[in-house]
C-alpha cells in the first residue's frame, strides 16, 4: 500500500528541518538533551495545542500512545520528568526563530495580489495563576503580553513580542521595522511623536486615535466627498498640526478626520495620509478590530488560558508553540484550498492527527483501496479450489 502522510505529519511540513537543526546549534539548545531533542519538544508542544491537552500527564499519555506514528514526524516518546525539564530550561529563541521563519513563508503564501500593506499593530494580556510568583502585575493583569504585527488581508501575524504585562506597548511598536509603502494602525495607547515622525520620514502612513489631552490647531478645513462609511459616518475633515510646543512637536503635516458611529459615539482619527478620502481613512481604523478577533480566535481555540508547567520559560515555550501551530493552520488551509471555516478546520485537524490521508479530504473519510475484481473465464469452464 502506498505510504501516505499522516495529518499532523503534513501539517509541520512547512517547517524547515534544516533551518530548525541551524537555530538548535547556533542556541546550543541540544547541548544536555540524550532523549529529548529540540525537535521532539516542539512536536509534543505543537501536538499539545492540537490536541487542546491540559495537563503534563493527559499529553505525555496521549502522545505515547500513538507511538507507532512517532518514526514518520521524526520524533520519539516522552516522559512527563524530562519533558518538564525541557520546558523549564530550553531556550525559547529556538521556538522565536521557527516562528519567525514560518512567518515569512506565510508571508509569500498567503498574500493577496493587490492588496495593500496594511499592518495592525496591538498586543493581548496573557493572564497567569497567581501560583506564578514570578508574573508582574499591571494594576488590571498578573502575567504576560505578546505583541502582534499583523497583517489582516492575509491573516497573517507576521512578528510577535512576549513581554511582562508592565511594558508599555509604544516601546515594542517604536522597536518593530518600518516598511516603505505600508499602513500602520495602531490604538492610543502607541502615542510617540517621534516614532510617528519616523514612519513618516520612512514612506509609510499611520492612522491612530490622539490622546485627550493632545491639542490641535486647524489648518484648513477638507470638505468629504463621501460621508456615509460602514457603520460610520463622517463628520468633518481638516488638516492640523500638533499645538503642543517643545520636544513633542511632531515635524510631518498631519490630518483629522471626525467620525460618528451607529452607536452615537464619536471619534477622532489622525493620519498622516492626505490623500485617501476621509471614508477609508476611517474604514481603516475600524479595520483594526481584526487583530481584536485574532486574539480572541487564538486564545478560544488554542492553549493560551491553561498552561503545562508554571515557570516563565514554560509559558514562553508555549506560547510560541501556539503562535506557531496557528501559522501552520493557515498554511495549510490555503495550499490545500480547504473551504472549511479556520474554526471547522482546526477542530477536525485536532480530531484527525494521526488519520492518513491528504489535508484536502481533511472533512471526508479515508478513500478505500478497492479490492481486483477477479477475471471471468469461459461460462463453460471449472473453477478449481485449491483447499
Amino acid at each position: 500500500m502506498r505510504y501516505r502522510d499522516s495529518i499532523f505529519g503534513s501539517l509541520l511540513k512547512p517547517i524547515s528541518r534544516s533551518g530548525f537543526k541551524a537555530a538548535v546549534a547556533r542556541h546550543g539548545a541540544d547541548a544536555y538533551a540524550k532523549s529529548f531533542s529540540s525537535w521532539d519538544h516542539l512536536v509534543a508542544l505543537i501536538f499539545a495545542q492540537f490536541a487542546s491537552a491540559g495537563s503534563l500527564r493527559g499529553l505525555a499519555t496521549a502522545w505515547n500512545a500513538h507511538a507507532h506514528h512517532h518514526y514518520h514526524l521524526g520524533a520519539g516518546p516522552m516522559a512527563r520528568s524530562t519533558f518538564a525539564d525541557a520546558n523549564h530550561r530550553r531556550p525559547p529563541a529556538v521556538f522565536a526563530e521557527t516562528f519567525a521563519a514560518l512567518s515569512g513563508l506565510a508571508g509569500r503564501r498567503l498574500r493577496r495580489e493587490g492588496a495593500d500593506m496594511l499592518r495592525l499593530i496591538d498586543a493581548t494580556p496573557i493572564p497567569l495563576d497567581k501560583l506564578c510568583g514570578w508574573a508582574r502585575w499591571n494594576g488590571r493583569t498578573h502575567g504576560l503580553k505578546m505583541h502582534v504585527v499583523y497583517d489582516p488581508h492575509a491573516d497573517h501575524p507576521q512578528r510577535i513580542a512576549i513581554t511582562p504585562s508592565t511594558v508599555n506597548d509604544v516601546q515594542i511598536g517604536r522597536c518593530e521595522p518600518i516598511e516603505a509603502g505600508a499602513t500602520y494602525v495602531f490604538d492610543k495607547a502607541y502615542c510617540d511623536y517621534a516614532w510617528w515622525g519616523r514612519i513618516h520620514d520612512a514612506g509609510a502612513v499611520f492612522v491612530t486615535r490622539p490622546k485627550k489631552n493632545a491639542r490641535y490647531v486647524i489648518e484648513k478645513e477638507r470638505r468629504p466627498g463621501q460621508t456615509q462609511g460602514e457603520g460610520f459616518t463622517i463628520l468633518a475633515d481638516a488638516d492640523v498640526r500638533l499645538a503642543t510646543q517643545g520636544k513633542s512637536r511632531l515635524g510631518c503635516p498631519l490630518r483629522r478626520v471626525t467620525l460618528q458611529r451607529e452607536d452615537g459615539t464619536v471619534l477622532e482619527v489622525i493620519t498622516n495620509d492626505r490623500k485617501r478620502p476621509a471614508v477609508e481613512i476611517a474604514a481603516l481604523y475600524k479595520a483594526r478590530w481584526d487583530i481584536e478577533l485574532l486574539f480572541r480566535w487564538i486564545k478560544q481555540h488554542l492553549r493560551l488560558r491553561h498552561f503545562i508547567g508554571r515557570s516563565e520559560n514554560a509559558v514562553r515555550l508555549q506560547i510560541l508553540a501556539a503562535m506557531i501551530a496557528y501559522l501552520l493552520l493557515r498554511l495549510a488551509a490555503r495550499t490545500s484550498r480547504s473551504g472549511l471555516s479556520p474554526i471547522r478546520f482546526a477542530e477536525l485537524a485536532g480530531q484527525c492527527l494521526f488519520i492518513r490521508k491528504p489535508v484536502a479530504r481533511l472533512d471526508k473519510p479515508p478513500e478505500v483501496n478497492a479490492s481486483s475484481p477477479k477475471a471471468k473465464g469461459h461460462p463453460g469452464q471449472l473453477e478449481l479450489a485449491y483447499a
